[in-house]
């Protein structure tokens, strides 16, 4: 799959032995996001053993159209720390908005082929119901030419299900976009899912390109009111079975996960998922412990996926500010992505000794008041000088927050700390 210097490398980047490295993705424990057809700077191995990663969203709405603009805010993912990024177009020219994203991304790309189906078939057809099975193939060879690295792909939600959704009235309804559109498809075609039934055939690609299959959770819960209920499960158990027909054919997998999950849950679910999904790598979107937090999503998500990560999670999908109520900006997008390094890094600071050294470095020029040493190693270095800037004191030995009562003076003065 990959060749041995390829590996060695990664190996490196990832503070892990190569050995180990092999071993876990023979077993399918750590996949690497990485099409044939393109090259890519910046490779991570995402699952057990490794540190946390983190993806972002971005793409076009069909409200908001302007390519340049999704073009900085992979810029702005990028710089702010991103191991991956997600094109999720729904609105223009997908396959050109796609191609561009590919073509300005150093690190692994995803997409939901679903989407574009979905465009395509309004356009040429007249409504997304009408989509056949050669419709989602075409894309989807056409996606894996242009490179893309991962897909996500909303096998797991079948027609027996929906008989549950219209009995169980749930509080937060489905909130997958992917799960929306393939429910209406299955309501109005009296069929089953077409991801599911054609599986083997998605494989098939996968496997000709190197192409990730991340098994999107199309019944994840929307509100903390449905948490972890018998859908979700129902989805996972199915998620798990199709893990086993990945492997078995040589394709990289991992599955995605909640979503809105009460707390209290949260480890539940991780040990869950990891449990019926044979320990493939797991793919959170948060989860996010509260409802209430619109506005502040990001900082739900960060509590929620340190959680998760400190629990089994691998790789976490970044939730921005603008979360349940906009398309992001810039700002948020870069607010989001350092969100969730922050809940990714308080779970590898206790994994991995570069990451605690970092810690412990920065916190002994903290108490130096060496804050030109200080900077490089914080997590949002131009935010940090920002803030000493603004009071004029990037140099003064000391803050403004304590001014002449430095906790940090004083103990000086005592000679305990020498």
């Amino acid at each position: 799959m990959f060749s041995r210097s390829f590996l060695k490398e990664l190996a490196g980047k990832e503070k892990i032995g190569v050995r180990f490295l092999e071993e876990q993705l023979k077993k399918g424990k750590i996949v690497v996001p990485y099409n044939k057809k393109r090259k890519i700077t910046k490779p991570v191995a995402i699952g057990d053993g490794c540190k946390i990663k983190v993806n972002t969203n971005i793409g076009t709405s069909t409200e908001k159209i302007m390519i340049a603009q999704e073009i900085k805010k992979l810029n702005v993912a990028i710089k702010a720390g991103t191991d991956t990024i997600m094109d999720l177009s729904v609105g223009g020219d997908i396959h050109m908005i796609r191609k561009q994203i590919l073509k300005n991304s150093p690190i692994a790309v995803g997409t939901v082929p679903m989407y574009e189906v979905a465009c395509e078939a309004e356009k040429k057809k007249g409504g997304f119901e009408k989509i056949c099975i050669d419709d989602i193939l075409e894309v989807l060879r056409r996606q894996a030419e242009d490179g893309v690295d991962f897909f996500t792909i909303h096998a797991g939600i079948l027609r027996d299900f929906l008989s549950i959704i219209k009995k169980r009235k749930r509080v937060g309804g489905i909130v997958s976009r992917g799960g929306a559109l393939l429910s209406r498809w299955m309501y109005v075609n009296k069929k089953e899912n077409p991801f599911y039934e054609n599986f083997d055939k998605i494989i098939d690609i996968a496997k000709e390109y190197n192409i990730t299959l991340s098994l999107g959770d199309a019944l994840r819960p929307g509100a903390i009111a449905d948490s972890t209920d018998d859908l979700q499960v129902a989805e996972l158990k199915v998620l798990g079975k199709l893990v086993k027909k990945c492997r078995k054919a040589g394709v990289q997998v991992m599955v995605e996960g909640p979503g809105h999950i009460r707390l209290d849950e949260i480890a539940v679910n991780m040990v869950l998922q990891k449990k019926l999904c044979d320990g493939a790598p797991f793919y959170v979107l948060g989860p996010l412990p509260t409802d209430i937090a619109a506005g502040y999503d990001h900082i739900t998500a960060s509590i929620g996926g340190a959680i998760a990560s400190f629990y089994g999670a691998n790789f976490l999908c970044v939730v921005t500010p603008a979360e349940h109520l906009r398309l992001p900006s810039l700002e948020d997008i870069k607010d989001g992505v350092i969100a969730s390094r922050i809940a990714a890094h308080s779970v590898d600071v206790l994994r991995f000794k570069d990451e605690w050294q970092r810690d412990a470095k920065l916190s002994l020029y903290r108490s130096r008041r060496d804050w030109e040493k200080v900077f490089p190693l914080t997590i949002d270095e131009a935010k940090a000088k920002k803030y000493r800037k603004y009071e004029g004191r990037e140099s003064i030995d000391k803050c403004t927050m304590c001014g002449k009562f430095c906790s940090l003076k004083i103990i000086e003065t005592c000679n305990l700390l020498k």
